[in-house]
């Protein structure tokens, strides 16, 4: 985006995404900011599935919103992921996600030892809950540690792995 519109990319975003709320499928979106001058702003898309934003993508209300961003956006550009290809972003690179089977093989060496671990410390202190509260702090702890402590560790851990020798 250019230097200095950034508020005007703002308000260009709440458009656009008032715009894709319309459409079936819709799930949401969001404006992920940069967190430092330069880098790059993205809107994140959420469809119930492949045809519903494809549907969006191909519509002549998009389109129309991407040529009201020609003055201010410098370059645009379209990433595709899953979900589970976030937990394996690595900082300052924008290779694509790696194979699925990595995925999964780094994900479950980081996930067992976490469960086991969280069976034998957390659990215990919760055997008096009912089983709906003891299943939501269980899942809440285990998806926060895998998200911002665990998964980030293991993407720098495994990268050759992962990404190979680059």
């Amino acid at each position: 985006m250019a230097a200095g519109r950034e508020r005007e990319f703002e308000d260009w975003s709440d458009g656009v995404i008032g715009c894709a709320s319309k459409f079936p499928g819709f799930l949401g979106a969001g404006i992920l900011r940069p967190t430092s001058v330069g880098q790059e702003w993205h809107i994140v898309y959420r469809f119930a599935d492949q045809p519903s934003l494809k549907r969006w993508e191909a519509s002549p209300q998009r389109a129309e919103w991407l040529r009201k961003a020609d003055d201010f956006i410098e370059e645009t550009g379209v990433q595709r992921v899953s979900g589970l290809e976030t937990w394996f972003a690595m900082p300052g690179r924008t290779a694509p996600a790696p194979p699925r089977w990595k995925m999964a093989l780094t994900t479950l060496t980081a996930i067992v030892p976490l469960v086991v671990l969280m069976n034998l410390t957390v659990l215990p202190l919760l055997s008096g809950w009912p089983l709906a509260a003891r299943t939501l702090v269980f899942s809440a702890t285990l998806t926060s540690l895998m998200t911002w402590v665990v998964m980030p560790r293991m993407t720098r851990l495994f990268r050759r792995f992962l990404y190979g020798g680059r």
